[in-house]
């Protein structure tokens, strides 16, 4: 129950996460892309690392008129700082362009900023537009980030879900059980959850930033999420299957499910504790390093195998397949006749060559 609280704590901010992109802003203090960055934001306004460009595409009987009322509309919105307007362009074989530039208030990795392009694409823009025949395009490095983290958000679900289905399938066939596999996949997802827990606490909330040089908060790196899971998931399931492999063993030489688990972790706990104190280390480096992307990866990954070593394989794994018994190997009739039969290793034993008598020298191989 411990366990699941300290897991449960660790993961509790991953719910607020946001993702987005890191700029200048995130560069540590002192370095000079900070210092232009913090200058013109002094000068000019957050907003100013970060405009808009809003295309619009003249068309319709008065685009002259129509693009004025889209000016001021922009002009007037709340969270707009100013707004600065290109003459139309004349592109060839096609309608005339006009850029205008909007520079919001708050800052590139602000929520407020990604609300505001929310606000301009749905309702400003569409309302002012309406029936003029303009097309209003909103872009931007900024807008682009954010479309960005807005398309690996919405596929996200489905990237983890094909993982863990594909994982437990596999597990499923090697293990024949289907609670070892569920378990598994649960385990690897609270691992994985941690990770993200803390880091959303460190880098989007700020806490014990001095500790790890967060000098400025903003929200995480929009593909982290992507490629910080598919390394834990596939390291959390190297330590599950070195562990399982063993546990099962056991448990079909002596079908005493309590003796097998105690035999597994005792014979296993060495092996994972030394592979992930030496991970741990290595991506714990990359803290001392200076770009906030790095010290992300860093800091999620050393997180998620301490839990995952230290937590999830020593306590939860064996505490939950003691209580559950033989359950853990429980696999239909139908379904075990129905998957193929993989193992780990090979089923054939070894053969061992037969002594040869002492005093007995091996024969050399004749030259040809």
């Amino acid at each position: 129950m411990l366990a699941l609280v300290v897991i449960g704590t660790l993961a509790l901010p991953f719910f607020w996460l946001r993702l987005g992109s890191s700029d200048a802003g995130s560069d540590p203090a002192g370095t000079t892309t900070r210092q232009a960055y913090d200058l013109l934001a002094k000068g000019f306004g957050p907003g100013f690392n970060g405009p808009l460009a809003i295309s619009v595409e003249m068309g319709g009987s008065n685009p002259t008129d129509a693009l004025q009322t889209l000016v001021n509309a922009v002009k007037t919105t709340p969270g707009i700082a100013a707004v600065s307007q290109s003459p139309p362009i004349p592109v060839p074989q096609g309608p005339e362009l006009a850029i205008l530039t909007a520079y919001p208030v708050s800052a590139p990795q602000a929520a407020a900023t990604t609300d505001l392009i929310a606000h301009l694409r749905t309702q400003v823009i569409p309302q002012a537009t309406a029936g003029t025949g303009l097309a209003v395009y909103v872009g931007g490095l900024t807008a682009v980030f954010v479309d960005f983290s807005n398309v690996l958000t919405s596929k996200l679900p489905l990237f983890i879900g094909v993982v863990v289905g594909l994982s437990f399938i596999l597990l499923a066939i090697v293990f024949r059980s289907l609670l070892i596999p569920l378990k598994a996949a649960i385990m690897n997802l609270l691992s994985v959850g941690a990770a993200f827990g803390v880091l959303v606490a460190v880098f989007q909330w700020g806490w014990l930033g001095k500790v790890f040089g967060v000098t400025r908060t903003g929200p995480v790196t929009s593909f982290l999420p992507v490629m910080l899971f598919a390394i834990l998931f596939g390291l959390s399931m190297d330590y599950e299957v070195f562990l399982l492999t063993r546990v099962h063993e056991e448990y079909l030489r002596t079908g005493d499910n309590s003796d097998a688990v105690r035999i597994g972790l005792a014979a296993t706990g060495q092996t994972i504790t030394a592979a992930a104190a030496i991970m741990i280390v290595v991506f714990g480096s990359f803290i001392l390093l200076g770009q906030p992307i790095i010290k992300e990866f860093g800091l999620g990954l050393s997180t998620a195998i301490l839990v995952d070593a230290v937590i999830v394989r020593s306590a939860l794994v064996p505490a939950l397949m003691q209580m559950l018994g033989s359950a853990n190997w429980w696999f239909p009739g139908w379904l075990d006749r129905l998957l193929p039969h993989l193992h780990v290793e090979s089923e054939e034993p070894e053969e061992i060559p037969a002594p040869r008598p002492e005093g007995e020298l091996e024969p050399v191989p004749a030259l040809t």
